[in-house]
């Protein structure tokens, strides 16, 4: 009976978790969105938003769209939490003309066949395992971008529109509208970044089942008896980035690369006011003859409270390959190496290909 209990608690806390108390602001909503795509820049600790220039761009920067001279497409796939979770993307972006560019993408982040226990008990106090159920929680986002550049030389901007819908079984789902705005610009070798994420807040608004809803209200005995509000709202975000790519002998490069991570609330970054908290993040990309890429990168730097509530300083250290023959280029990135941070490591693959090989 204690299990049976805890499994409703389990599925009314995933359920509560996802919605909003009144319309306030939250600092974590649609976390799913600020995982990141494509094993390259996973690789380089996401510190990208200078120096992004494909069809990935649409994420980091949509301004880096118009670096494109033909239509790309992209596809990602990551394992979270053991297994548990599935996170996957795939996107296609091609230029409108030479001052102009298109993408759009899709994000979907899982988890499917839970075990729905609430109905497992019967009106008279018998277990029924036919009246398990399963249920799957789904986020998803689906992104339009557009990039053009401006008459001032060296600069160009991009914009995304996004919209969101996440499920959550039969309980509840939501729809949800947000805007982000990009800007680049190149001089002397150095590329600057600017990506300003939610500039408008981002709503979700989410419809619950009253009914479903019904019969896991109580599974903390005496609370949580009444229904959530149903707005929620994700606050803004900024990424301020800079990088120069060295070139030795023609054939070997590197890219080294800086982020600076903002978000407009005190969090345990490693610099935080109440204003503004920013994290850093560096990233290198070592290539050779544009056929062999070799990445790292550091990042997420983070206060960590101790059991004795001691801090200490943490941090996500990642590594990454890449190949690229003939317009096609897969990569790889292991995510937190050596466990320095609270994040869990992750194995990511993804591939790229320059849909002009095929004309």
């Amino acid at each position: 009976m204690k299990k049976i209990a805890l499994n409703k608690l389990v599925l009314f806390i995933l359920i509560c978790s996802s919605l909003s108390y009144g319309q306030a602001v939250r600092k974590y909503s649609n976390e799913f969105l600020s995982i990141g795509v494509d094993g390259a820049a996973l690789g380089m600790s996401n510190a990208v938003v200078s120096s992004t220039n494909n069809v990935n761009s649409g994420y980091w920067n949509p301004a880096g769209l118009i670096h494109l001279e033909d239509g790309e497409a992209s596809i990602m796939h990551a394992s979270y939490f053991a297994n548990i979770a599935q996170y996957d993307y795939a996107a296609y972006a091609k230029p409108i003309d030479d001052r102009s560019a298109w993408g759009i993408s899709l994000i979907r982040f899982g988890v499917d066949d839970i075990l729905n226990t609430t109905q497992l008990i019967d009106n008279n106090g018998n277990i029924d395992y036919n009246r398990i159920s399963l249920f799957s929680t789904a986020d998803y986002a689906m992104t339009f971008s557009y990039a053009r550049k401006l008459k001032v030389p060296g600069f160009q901007y991009g914009v995304n529109a996004k919209v969101v819908r996440r499920i959550i079984g039969d309980f509840a789902n939501s729809w949800g509208f947000g805007v982000d705005f990009g800007l680049q610009f190149e001089r002397n070798d150095w590329h600057y970044g600017l990506m300003l994420r939610d500039i408008t807040t981002t709503y979700n608004i989410w419809a619950i089942d009253e009914e479903q809803f019904e019969t896991i209200k109580n599974a903390i005995p005496g609370e949580n008896t009444e229904l959530p509000e149903s707005t929620e709202i994700t606050a803004p975000k900024a990424q301020l980035g800079m990088s120069k790519k060295y070139e030795f002998h023609y054939d070997y490069t590197l890219l080294a690369a800086v982020n600076l991570n903002m978000q407009f609330a005190r969090t345990n970054d490693i610099l935080s006011t109440d204003f503004v908290s920013v994290s850093p993040a560096l990233g290198f990309e070592f290539g050779y003859t544009d056929l062999v890429f070799l990445r790292a990168g550091v990042g997420n730097f983070q206060n960590i409270t101790q059991i004795d509530n001691s801090t200490k300083v943490g941090f996500q250290p990642n590594i990454g390959l890449g190949f690229k023959y003939r317009g096609i280029q897969v990569d790889y990135a292991l995510t937190d190496l050596g466990d320095q941070s609270a994040a869990l490591y992750s194995n990511i693959f993804s591939v790229k290909v320059d849909l002009s090989i095929f004309r």
